[in-house]
C-alpha cells in the first residue's frame, strides 16, 4: 500500500469547486460573496481539527484570486515561521492567507501582529488566518490574540461519515468507476478518516485496480491495507 501511495499522481490543486461544505456551508457561502464582490470583511479566521479542511480553504482562496490575475500568497506555520515581510510587498498582495498560526514562536508573533495592524491600517487586502483552536483558547501573546479575533471567526467543521461516503462516491464517478457502499464502509474503518487520506488511499485502491484488472472490493482492501511483511 506505501508504494502505491508513492505512485499516484499528486493530489488535485485545492479549490473552491472541489471543496466539500457539508456544515460549513456558511462560510463556503461567505468565500463565495468575497469574489462575487458581496462581502466587504478584511480578516477571517478559521479553525478546526487537522483534516477538516482548513488548509483546503486558504490555498483554495489563493488559488481563485491568482486566477482572476490577482496577487495572494500562502504561508504554512507548520513549515515556515518567517513573518519579516517588507510591508511594501504586502501593499501589494490582494489576499493572503496564514496556516496553523498556533505554530508562531515568541518573535514571529511579533511579526505577525505588525502585519495585522499594518494591513487594517494601510491597504485592503483580504487577510485569512487558519488554527486548531478559536482565538480566545490559542496560547499566543494577549494582543496578537485580539488581533486574530477581529472579523469573521468560523469553526471549520469535520464532515459526518455519510458526506464522506457521497464524496468518494462522487470523487469515484468522476474518475470512471463505482464505489460501493461496503467498500466505503471499510474504508472508513480501517483507514484515515479525514477526506484527503481517503481521497489519496481511494486513488492508490483505483491505480491498483486497473494494473491488476480487477474491480475495487473488500477482498482486495484487506490485501492491500496488510502490512508488509
Amino acid at each position: 500500500m506505501k508504494q502505491l501511495l508513492l505512485d499516484i499522481s499528486p493530489p488535485c490543486l485545492p479549490t473552491l469547486e472541489n471543496f466539500v461544505p457539508g456544515r460549513n456551508l456558511e462560510l463556503f457561502q461567505t468565500l463565495k460573496n468575497i469574489f462575487g464582490g458581496h462581502e466587504q470583511e478584511r480578516f477571517i479566521y478559521l479553525w478546526g481539527v487537522n483534516g477538516c479542511g482548513k488548509s483546503h480553504l486558504l490555498q483554495a482562496v489563493v488559488e481563485s484570486f491568482m486566477q482572476n490575475k490577482l496577487n495572494a500568497d500562502y504561508i504554512n506555520c507548520g513549515i515556515t515561521q518567517n513573518f519579516k515581510m517588507d510591508f511594501s510587498v504586502v501593499d501589494k498582495i490582494n489576499c493572503l492567507t496564514i496556516d496553523n498560526v498556533d505554530r508562531l514562536n515568541a518573535s514571529t508573533q511579533i511579526d505577525l501582529f505588525n502585519l495585522y495592524n499594518h494591513i487594517r491600517d494601510e491597504c485592503q487586502s483580504l487577510m485569512l488566518v487558519s488554527g486548531s483552536v478559536a482565538p480566545s483558547q490559542l496560547k499566543l501573546r494577549e494582543d496578537l490574540v485580539t488581533r486574530l479575533g477581529w472579523g469573521l471567526i468560523y469553526q471549520v467543521h469535520e464532515l459526518s461519515d455519510d458526506e464522506k461516503i457521497q464524496a468518494m462516491k462522487k470523487h469515484a464517478k468522476r474518475k470512471g468507476f463505482e464505489l460501493t457502499q461496503d467498500v466505503c464502509n471499510y474504508l472508513l474503518r480501517h483507514v484515515k478518516r479525514d477526506l484527503p487520506s481517503l481521497i489519496v488511499t481511494l486513488d492508490a485502491l483505483d491505480l491498483h485496480s486497473l494494473r491488476e484488472k480487477r474491480p475495487i472490493t473488500i477482498p482486495m482492501l484487506r490485501e492491500l491495507l496488510l502490512p508488509a511483511s
